[in-house]
């Protein structure tokens, strides 16, 4: 139940963007009034009161936490990006910055897509002399930009599997590592900050990346590819309510999707076309609660044919069987205690 109310807070923390006038910022302004500001930046921008709209956010703590600063992140990266003439003179007007906070210009400059972003970070470096290895590490390429985020790990095929298997030790002690592969399956911030350079550049790159999560809202594999893809889903709903060009555009992507795309986006557009997005939320919700009451469907499909007998899946068939698609009857079905093996040896794996 974690994960559904993670959803179901988020859900309802989305709020419609309208295609009115940017208004003006005061530097005093509360953070409300500058993520209306923000919402509505791409209808009209209003670039010369984005440094005081930044302050703002700097001001409120905006960045203490930056799991959820997602959006905030990428509306600065993408004002950055959207006067590459004037970006040096913008980013230096963010500053003083708290040392605690400067990690938001290191990475906004690197995700903001400018074609020179590295030697405009090299050039600001040295007013950051504290974030020297974060900026070294965008620098090297140890650390990706937005651009080069994949959507999910690629995970090793059944032969690297087997072969790791048969090679290691098995009395060895086994070290558990850190995971710092950065994916967007994997942090939900990332379609924030997909959303928020959006709303500071009306491009539709983002909303490109953010319609291929779309296919995960339909997944029943793992809790954060669901998580990540419901809310692909429902933010593109919500924001194309309000946003009629943002609602034609996905429209006309209709045509040009794989199937695995198509029918969540045609979700997508009716719903933003009928005002119907509850069903969405409804319908994440209880794909959340049934993938952790049944587990995912490769574990699933796996367990059950261990448990009447039949026997696991051969090595050849696992990926059938994680489409469900292994019937009684096909070769690739073995018995014996050959078969328990390949299934202990599968679940682990997971």
């Amino acid at each position: 139940m974690r994960y559904a109310a993670f959803i179901a807070a988020a859900l309802m923390l989305i709020q419609p963007a309208h295609a009115e006038k940017a208004p003006e910022v005061d530097p005093r302004a509360s953070l409300g009034v500058v993520q209306q500001w923000i919402y509505n930046y791409r209808a009209k921008p209003d670039y010369a009161h984005v440094p005081a709209a930044v302050r703002v956010l700097f001001h409120s703590q905006t960045f203490k936490e930056p799991e959820n600063a997602g959006i905030y992140l990428g509306f600065i990266a993408g004002a950055i990006s959207s006067n590459p003439a004037k970006a040096e003179q913008l980013i230096a007007s963010f500053f003083p910055v708290r040392p605690e906070d400067e990690w938001v210009i290191v990475r906004a400059i690197a995700y903001s897509g400018l074609p020179d972003w590295r030697n405009v970070l090299r050039r600001v470096a040295p007013r950051m002399p504290g974030r020297r290895v974060m900026i070294d590490s965008y620098l090297a390429g140890k650390l990706p930009i937005l651009t080069d985020i994949p959507l999910e790990e690629v995970k090793p095929g059944m032969m690297e599997k087997m072969r790791g298997a048969f090679t290691k030790n098995p009395f060895a002690k086994e070290e558990r590592k850190l995971n710092t592969t950065l994916t967007f399956a994997g942090n939900q911030d990332l379609l924030d900050t997909l959303w928020g350079y959006y709303f500071a550049t009306g491009s539709h790159a983002p909303i490109q990346r953010i319609v291929q999560m779309l296919p995960w809202s339909k997944s029943r594999d793992t809790i954060d590819k669901l998580t990540v893809g419901s809310m692909a889903r429902y933010t593109l709903a919500s924001y194309a309510i309000r946003d009629a060009s943002l609602r034609e555009y996905l429209r006309s992507e209709l045509a040009r999707q794989p199937a695995a795309v198509k029918a969540p986006l045609g979700e997508v557009v009716e719903a933003a076309d009928t005002v119907q997005i509850a069903t969405l939320r409804k319908d994440a919700l209880a794909a959340v609660d049934e993938l952790k009451t049944k587990g995912s469907d490769s574990r699933r499909d796996l367990s059950f044919w261990g448990q009447v007998g039949v026997g696991a899946v051969a090595l050849g068939c696992v990926s059938a069987a994680a489409l469900g698609q292994v019937a009684v009857g096909i070769p690739c079905v073995i018995g014996g205690s050959a078969s328990q093996g390949l299934l202990s040896f599968w679940e682990k794996q997971q």
